[in-house]
């Protein structure tokens, strides 16, 4: 085991990937000299040269869509987005192309591209470099959409989305990227969880709270404070957004009878409506309690000052499993 950064291992995953296939190429702004904003590429050029790790122009269409033509000609192309809300050049791209080459020529034609995506909040900046587009690509057939939230799963899954035939968004939580945790470089992919799996993280009996990317450790401290009271929460780090692994959601809900599903997206037409609606449908007859989203607001991600008001945070989360119980609280007429 070595002690990483989540950045930290997202960069060791990369480089086990440019090593092991040498069809694979990075593909961003800034990720040469610079190692990328977030130095998450650092060194990386260095060691495998400017035709591997490639330093574009500002042009998030213009990268995408050669992404693709690397992906015709048997590549394995690695994209990053230098910012969540700089994906948005590219959203043509992505939806009309990458995700629908596949299907429109029966299987003739594969596209393992891997997409890169610092989402989220939590580091004090606002619209266009601090936001949660993943709705848009989950409502999106053709795509994977994953997550992850600690340094194990950034250094495995970011090999499995490049080892995968199929077009896959890797969002990563910017604001975690300091996080440190133990990492198993020797593990091979054969042996990792699926890419596709939710994982329980804690074993609990009254209610479900699933989370996902950046929420996922504010989860964890929310199970621990319920504990205190004794609440028994089983927390569900999602992982894989598109598909969502149900059977592990659904299974959590059977037992407890409650679901909370937290996100920092905003509530209208977020992920957490989708699961909400879904084990609704798979669990009827086994819910105690409508299930709970808490959820960004329906607005732009606010400034630094605001910020922490806007993201879910412990007290929101253990609101939400208030309302899950029927207990009163002091918030109980907040929204999302």
């Amino acid at each position: 085991m070595t002690r990483m950064t989540f950045a930290r291992a997202i960069n060791a995953g990369l480089r086990k990937s440019l090593e092991d296939d040498s069809k694979v190429v990075l593909l961003g702004e800034d990720i040469g000299t610079l190692g990328g904003v977030f130095r998450v590429t650092d060194g990386l050029q260095k060691d495998f040269g400017k035709h591997r790790v490639v330093d574009t122009p500002l042009a998030e269409s213009a990268i995408v869509g050669t992404a693709v033509g690397l992906a015709y000609r048997g590549y394995r192309p690695v994209v990053e987005i230098q910012f969540d809300g700089f994906i948005y050049p590219a959203f043509d791209q992505i939806v009309s192309q990458v995700a629908k080459l596949h299907y429109r020529t029966r299987g003739a034609v594969k596209m393992p591209i891997t997409i890169r995506v610092p989402f989220g909040g939590g580091i004090g900046s606002p619209e266009h470099h601090s936001e949660s587009p993943e709705a848009y690509f989950t409502h999106t057939s053709g795509l994977r959409v994953v997550t992850v939230s600690n340094p194990q799963d950034a250094y495995t899954v970011i090999q499995q989305a490049i080892a995968c035939d199929d077009p896959v968004l890797y969002f990563e939580p910017k604001r975690r990227y300091h996080d440190k945790g133990d990492v198993d470089e020797a593990a091979g992919l054969q042996s990792a969880e699926p890419m596709g799996k939710a994982r329980l993280l804690t074993d609990g009996t009254d209610v479900t709270l699933v989370a996902y990317g950046p929420l996922v450790k504010t989860a964890l401290d929310a199970a621990s404070a319920a504990a205190d009271e004794g609440i028994s929460i089983q927390v569900i780090d999602l992982r894989s957004l598109a598909p969502v692994d149900y059977d592990t959601v659904v299974a959590s809900v059977r037992r407890t009878g409650r679901l909370v599903v937290t996100h920092e997206a905003g509530q209208s037409g977020g992920l957490g409506a989708e699961v909400a609606a879904s084990i609704t449908e798979r669990c009827f007859y086994h819910l105690e309690a409508a299930p709970v989203r808490v959820t960004g607001f329906d607005i732009p991600y606010p400034y630094s000052k605001l910020e922490m008001h806007h993201l879910p945070g412990l007290d929101r989360i253990l609101d939400g499993v208030d309302r899950a119980l029927g207990r009163p609280n002091s918030l109980s007429g907040l929204e999302g």
